[in-house]
């Protein structure tokens, strides 16, 4: 199963770009293979505002941040989880604002590091943000003219947050969904399980749009999300039909389900296979020779 993506954007870098009544959307520039055209942060409200995932540590996006805020209070900075490319500016921010920072908590790895393993995504961990706030599911944050409610969707990260804006059917879907891509799910960083039923809590909510961390908009989620779902049912599928057919290790498989993929990609394939095998473990539908890793070889259970 393909998904129906989309990738027409415009990233209008260092532009204000109004998304939604109340919400302006500037982009940094910080285009990658995992960014697209580069991570979106949200100004919410029109007299006293919010911030959301101010960014990376850029200064021209931290200057493209105060030109859009122009002398308005800032009362809170929300961070969606603690990646690189989208909490660092948050300390900045709030130095220069007096904001209070908002997050579902510090950085963590899905599940503990085991014996020799090294994070594959720690580079990209931003492990000095601590927020001042931190929230539980369901929590909300009263401002100036908005409420915005935690709904916490682990799976990309440990502390991956959305955040819906409440009486407006806007959610802030961070990396969790996007139009342009699937998120990576790389363990210990992140982990398929948590994913999965992540995207079991959006599809049972009634939002209108998706506001992501990278990308333009996702303006029918109803359909979009068991779409998203599907997609990966049929990934963790087409991995145990390459167990079936005598794959034990992961670049195998990833050279086989991945074949219109650059192979420059082929590390975060790899990774994204180690999720599904992680679950698929722990659901007892594959076996591995050791605790669940790249290395490890793996077998269905027949």
């Amino acid at each position: 199963m393909s998904l129906d993506l989309d990738t027409r954007f415009d990233p209008a870098y260092g532009q204000p770009v109004p998304v939604a009544e109340g919400v302006m959307r500037i982009t940094a520039n910080n285009p990658g293979p995992f960014t697209f055209h580069g991570t979106n942060s949200y100004i919410i409200g029109r007299d006293t505002l919010a911030v959301l995932d101010p960014g990376p540590a850029d200064e021209a996006h931290l200057e493209a941040l105060i030109r859009a805020i122009a002398g308005r209070p800032v009362s809170h900075v929300f961070v969606s989880h603690t990646h690189r490319d989208h909490s660092p500016l948050a300390a900045r921010l709030k130095a220069l604002t007096g904001a209070v920072t908002v997050a579902e908590g510090p950085h963590r790895p899905a599940r503990p590091l085991r014996i020799g393993e090294i994070a594959p995504l720690d580079a990209s961990s931003d492990t000095d943000f601590v927020p001042d706030l931190v929230m539980a599911d369901g929590q909300i944050v009263d401002g100036d003219g908005w409420r915005m409610r935690t709904v916490l969707t682990p799976g990309h990260a440990a502390n991956h947050a959305a955040f819906a804006l409440e009486g407006t059917g806007v959610l802030f879907s961070a990396d969790h969904v996007m139009a342009w891509s699937t998120s990576i799910v790389a363990p210990p960083d992140g982990a398929m399980s948590d994913y999965m039923a992540s995207l079991d809590k959006l599809i049972a909510r009634d939002d209108r749009l998706y506001l992501p961390g990278h990308g333009g908009p996702v303006v029918a989620p109803q359909t979009f999300v068991p779409g998203l779902k599907a997609h990966r049912r049929m990934r963790e599928q087409a991995i145990l039909e390459r167990l079936g057919a005598g794959d034990r290790l992961i670049p195998d498989i990833v050279r086989a389900i991945y074949r219109d993929t650059d192979p420059r990609l082929y590390g975060a394939a790899g990774l994204s296979v180690l999720a599904h095998l992680e679950d698929l473990v722990g659901r007892g539908q594959a076996t591995s020779s050791e605790a669940p890793a790249i290395d490890s070889v793996y077998s269905p259970v027949r």
